[in-house]
């Protein structure tokens, strides 16, 4: 199994001999608005891929599927929509498979609670984008375990820590998980991803798992950045065991 960080929560996960491309956000930096409410109108994409539009041309041609948390811009956006392969096979959770055939997609793929795909088992798990009204507002995110050639890996998703995170850890028992942190929020009420207590959480939860953390230093309401979770990571004695990968980089090999 190999992981390599793009930007923000866009990875390309080399498993079983299969590239997915997971919540691509493929726009150059700045496309779009700030997201609202959010204390600043800082476009987005906040930083740029680390690669150029050759290198991602040749990257969208080797991927053999797509599997999306949900929808929001940030993870899937009109960029990704126009240049992937309209008949690639799309991974999604329930209530998001129209309005990705919409876009022109027609091999889409809802997972339930469980898939199975060419030697690789998806296992959709929950999550919770927020909380209160927000939460609400924010509406359904999944995460995923994915199992193949006896490696199995948590993809958590836009979550904050809370029981569907303790539940699917504790059901499928990954070697790892990468979780998507930053503390973004709006102006009012609380992170909707992972912040660093979150984080501390889950580790001290989950002790023997890697953590790694993506979702950083890419959207305008992210509110923490690497240098400062890695300082407190460090703090906490799991330097060694938490990784904050670059854009860019290869995290897991």
């Amino acid at each position: 199994m190999t992981v390599q960080l793009l930007r923000n929560a866009t990875q390309w996960l080399t498993l079983g001999g299969k590239h997915i491309l997971i919540d691509p956000m493929l726009a150059p930096k700045g496309a779009y608005p700030a997201f609202p409410g959010t204390g600043n109108d800082t476009p987005n994409p906040t930083a740029a891929l680390p690669i150029d539009d050759a290198a991602l041309d040749a990257l969208l041609q080797q991927t053999d599927a797509v599997l999306l948390t949900h929808l929001h811009l940030d993870h899937w956006d009109r960029v990704a929509q126009e240049r992937l392969c309209k008949n690639i096979p799309v991974f999604c959770q329930p209530g998001d498979a129209d309005a990705i055939g919409q876009v022109g997609f027609t091999d889409v793929r809802t997972i339930i609670d469980r898939l199975d795909w060419d030697g690789i088992t998806f296992y959709r798990t929950g999550g919770r984008h927020g909380t209160g009204d927000i939460g609400i507002r924010m509406g359904t995110v999944s995460g995923y375990v994915l199992e193949g050639e006896s490696q199995r890996i948590y993809i958590a998703g836009d979550t904050i820590w809370c029981d569907e995170v303790k539940l699917a850890l504790d059901r499928y028992q990954p070697a790892m998980v990468v979780v998507n942190g930053g503390g973004a929020r709006f102006d009012t009420g609380d992170p909707i991803v992972m912040d660093t207590k979150d984080i501390l959480a889950l580790c001290d939860y989950a002790p023997a798992v890697k953590v790694y953390v993506v979702h950083l230093e890419s959207v305008n309401h992210s509110r923490e950045d690497r240098a400062a979770l890695r300082a407190a990571l460090e703090k906490a004695g799991l330097g060694a065991r938490c990784g904050v990968p670059d854009d860019g980089e290869v995290f897991i090999r």
